[in-house]
């Protein structure tokens, strides 16, 4: 328990020691005129922390928003519960039309909500999900 506590004393100092450095080469570079003047803090979007490659409005996990949106989508409710491997062929391309009339910004929120209602995208479909919100992504990125 002992050793612990000198880790974790260590481990404080050593950040310590880290953040007296750095400001203390930032003030050394405004001085001489490497810099103007020390990085401003940025506020960002009360939507997106600022903190993720890509906004977490973007992201396909269910835990980022817990409001349920549908997309056009109730008669898809009737799936709820239903395994992502037990869908027939019929039932693949009714998911498949949704997502291909979602807009591409959409398609993100519609998976989230269709796992915040308990619905689980068909294995087959999960590929071509992921692909539309990867190249968004990377539009969005590549964007000034």
């Amino acid at each position: 328990m002992g050793i612990l506590i000198v880790i974790l004393i260590g481990v404080v100092l050593f950040g310590m020691a880290a953040g007296w450095c750095y400001n203390r080469n930032i003030r050394k570079k405004i001085e001489r005129g490497e810099l103007e003047a020390a990085p401003e803090t940025v506020t960002v979007d009360s939507e997106c922390c600022g903190q993720h490659e890509v906004c977490e409005k973007e992201s396909l996990l269910a835990a980022v928003s817990k409001q349920i949106e549908y997309y056009d989508d109730e008669e898809l409710d009737r799936f709820k519960g239903r395994a992502s491997d037990d869908y027939t062929e019929d039932e693949i391309e009714e998911f498949r039309d949704i997502l291909y009339t979602t807009h591409e910004e959409e398609v993100a929120g519609w998976s989230r909500s269709l796992q915040l209602r308990g619905i689980a995208l068909p294995d087959e479909l999960k590929d071509e999900l992921f692909m539309i919100v990867g190249e968004r992504r990377l539009k969005a990125k590549n964007e000034p």
